[in-house]
This record gives C-alpha cells, structure tokens and sequence, in this order.
C-alpha cells in the first residue's frame, strides 16, 4: 500500500533516515491519505533526538519552541513542519498534558500513546505502513477505537473525549462500545479543559456531516460545558408543529443547517430557553412565549463562557432572536428585518428557517418552505441596487441637519431615525433632496 507524501516531508524523512535514524509520516495525514481524503498537515515522528534533528537537517528557519516535549517546526516553502521524537509520557495530573516525556528509540512505543487507532499509524516508502493496534481495519470498517484501556487514554487528557465525537461527526464512523462507555463515564473529565479548547472541538463537532447520530448519543457529553441543554432533553412539546422532544428537535435542525460555525450554533442554541418558557393551554397544546428573545441572550452568556468571538456572537444572537418570527411576507417587512439584522444575517436567518422547519412536523413544512421563499425573494429584490437600509445608507447624515439648524445630537439622531423609518416603509426614497424635504416637513411640525 503506497502513500503519496510530499516532497518536502519526503526530503525531511530521507534526509533523517540517511543520518542513521528511523522517521515516518505519522497520524492523522497516513489516515486521511488512506482514505483518500488530502491532509492538511503532515507531521513526522523520528528516533533521533531533538538535537540530533537540529543537526541533521541544519537549517536557520527551525522553531525549537516545543523542543522540552520533543518537537521542532521546520518551515520549507512557507509551510510549517513538526518532526518529533518518538517518546513515552509520564504522569498526567491535569488531564490534559503528562508532567513529562521520556524520548524512546521504538516506534511501536511512541504509537501506543497515541489517541485512537486511526491515528496510530505510520509511513515511509521504505517500511510502508506500520500498524501495530488495528487502525487499518477500523479505518475500513469506519470505528473509533482507543489504542489501549480507554479510561487511560482519556484520564490522560481529557480532551480526546471530544476529539472523539468529531471525528465520528466528521468522518461517519461509529465509536466503538468500550471507548463509548469509557466516553460516558469520563465526561466529567472536561471540566478541566480550557474554554476555547472546548469550543474549537464543539464547532468541529456541530460542523460535521454526521453530527446528528452524535449528538443524540453524547448529550451528556455535550451538557458537562453547556449545562442549559440538560432541561431540553426529552422535554415534549405536545404542539402539533412538532413531533420530536426539544434536544431531538434541536439536533435535526444542526444536522439540516449548511456548514459554517454561526450557523450551526444558531442551531444548536435556538431553542436553548424553550424549557423555561414552556406552558400548556387549556386544550393542552404547548406554546413557549418569548424563547427566541430569551434564548438569545442565554446563548450569548454560553457563547462568552466558551471565550468565543465577539462577530460570532453578536451574528448568532439576533440569528435566536429572530428565527420564530413571522412578519407577513412583503417589501415593507423585508426592509425592517434588513434594517434590524443585516443583509449578511438575512441569508443566514433564511438558511436557520428553512432548518429549523426540516426539524417539526412535515405536513408544515411545503408551507414554511414557501413562506421563506417568499422571504428570499423579496430579499432579493429590495437589495437588487446594494441597498442595506440602515442609518450608514441613508443618503444624509447629520452634517446636512446641521446645515438645516439642528445642532443638538439627540435630536439629530432622532431625526435620522425617523426618516429611516420613512424608507422602510416606502414614504420616502432613500434619496438625500427627498430625506431633506421629509427633514424640513419632520422639523417644522415639531416646531408647531
């Protein structure tokens, strides 16, 4: 079986191997390889020591930062390279990093260490591939495995629970029953991670194209960091709207919303404040007033808790805020929910709609699906000219109120606000003598 590495990683390995020294291409660039997938980065494990690599391959451009654990970078045309020791490690205390690393001469060593089985693989054209736990066989048959007892490799580091569910959520590939069981019992074990570890591993998690049997197995996993979604799990409905509980309901809506991370945390905190708005009416149909309110400002305490971008969260709170919303679909209501929320959100808005509807009760959705094309439509266009309709478009700005003797800020904001209002509505075209004339109109009755 024979592996295309690249020249550069080639050149590294054969420059190592002529000094005397075993090196292999290593982990997940020899699986995805071996699933014809195109790594992004290739990395390299070798028998000589950190030093006897600096000395080998004798080159300025080397990053001996990681050298304590055994790594250096090399850079070779602009790309970054890491070639690491083969080692053992010592005593994890953390759950996260060992308190120290012993360098070894075997690659069987080093390799059961690692991760999974799908990761412990090695390569080079001269040996070809090394497996020594299965990885192969679970590659074909589409498992995750822990190489070893699985309580050990994740007391190690805590982490690989996690890295565990996204590679199943991304690759396809179910989690074996020991290493499953082993993923349950050890949840607990992310309460010791960083928060933007968590939420690098939870947006690969979400993003990928087998999320849904994922996260309806793991959501315990999922709840030891985001607790709020406990109350949705197996929580009803009972509205005709919807035939799933609210965590079920949730997953689906993941599963049906197009890739990217705004979007799919859209998804996956929509409904993060359902449970503590639901009530029942007297005909025994639930209703959950006020959740998409609610619901986006929880999902920004998360999201702020999980240390993630202000731009991200700022895009899926009004996302939350306004996804239950149903004004009637024409230009004038187009034009205020632009005007609220942006014409980058509005694609996105429709995107969450058009999932969320995929995740209720079928005999509704040809008729969600057409409202929100009506939406689509109209959208279109409205912004067919670049309009975005909001007070940087306007084609006036407080320097021409000043020019018809308003001075005061408050009332130049008023006034501004007034006549966007006016554009919305389609009183006034958002053209500077049409908003000075409704201007002049606006200050005069305030004058009399």
């Amino acid at each position: 079986m024979k592996i295309e590495i690249p020249q550069n990683v080639n050149t590294i390995i054969e420059k190592i191997r002529s000094a005397g020294f075993e090196a292999y291409a290593v982990g997940g660039c020899i699986r995805d390889s071996l699933m014809g997938i195109i790594p992004n980065d290739w990395d390299v494990c070798t028998s000589a020591m950190p030093e006897e690599v600096l000395n080998i391959l004798n080159k300025k451009n080397i990053i001996t930062a990681g050298m304590k654990h055994g790594t250096v970078t090399v850079k070779y045309d602009s790309k970054l390279y890491e070639i690491t020791t083969f080692r053992t490690d010592g005593e994890y205390i953390d759950n996260r990093r060992p308190e120290s690393v012993t360098f070894v001469r075997s690659l069987r060593e080093d390799l059961a260490r690692r991760d999974f089985t799908v990761n412990a693989l090695a390569y080079n054209h001269e040996m070809g591939l090394c497996d020594f736990f299965g990885g192969v066989s679970d590659i074909k048959n589409k498992v995750i495995r822990c190489v070893g007892d699985p309580d050990k490799r994740f007391s190690e580091d805590g982490l690989r629970i996690l890295r565990a569910l996204r590679f199943a959520s991304r690759l396809g590939f179910e989690i074996e029953g020991k290493t499953s069981a082993s993923i349950h019992k050890n949840a607990h074990l992310l309460k010791n991670i960083s928060a933007e570890r968590i939420a690098s591993e939870l947006i690969g998690i979400i993003d990928g194209d087998y999320v849904e049997p994922v996260l309806l197995e793991y959501p315990d996993v999922i709840s030891v960091f985001i607790p709020e979604i406990k109350d949705m799990i197996g929580h009803p409905q009972y509205n005709p709207h919807h035939i799933y509980d609210i965590w079920t309901h949730t997953v689906k809506v993941v599963a049906n919303s197009p890739h990217g991370k705004a979007l799919r945390l859209s998804a996956l905190l929509h409904d993060i404040s359902k449970p503590e708005c639901f009530s029942l009416d007297e005909t025994g149909t639930g209703h959950f007033h006020g959740h998409p309110e609610k619901g986006a400002e929880k999902a920004g305490h998360i999201m702020r808790r999980l240390k993630l971008d202000n731009k991200t969260i700022d895009s899926v709170c009004l996302l939350i805020k306004y996804h239950d919303r149903r004004p009637e679909a024409n230009s004038k209501n187009v034009r205020r929910l632009i005007s609220k929320i942006g014409v980058d959100n509005f694609g996105k808005l429709m995107q969450l709609k058009r999932a969320d509807a995929m995740g209720q009760n079928p005999a509704f959705f040809e008729e969600k699906l057409e409202y929100t094309e009506k939406l689509e439509k109209l959208f279109a266009e409205q912004t067919a000219n670049g309009e975005e309709f909001n007070l940087k478009t306007l084609d006036i700005n407080g320097n021409d109120l000043i020019g018809l003797g308003i001075t005061e800020g408050k009332e130049i904001g008023k006034i501004l606000k007034y006549l966007l209002e006016c554009v919305i509505n389609g009183t006034v075209k958002n053209f500077k003598e049409e908003l000075l004339k409704e201007a002049e109109i606006y200050i005069n009755k305030g004058k009399s």
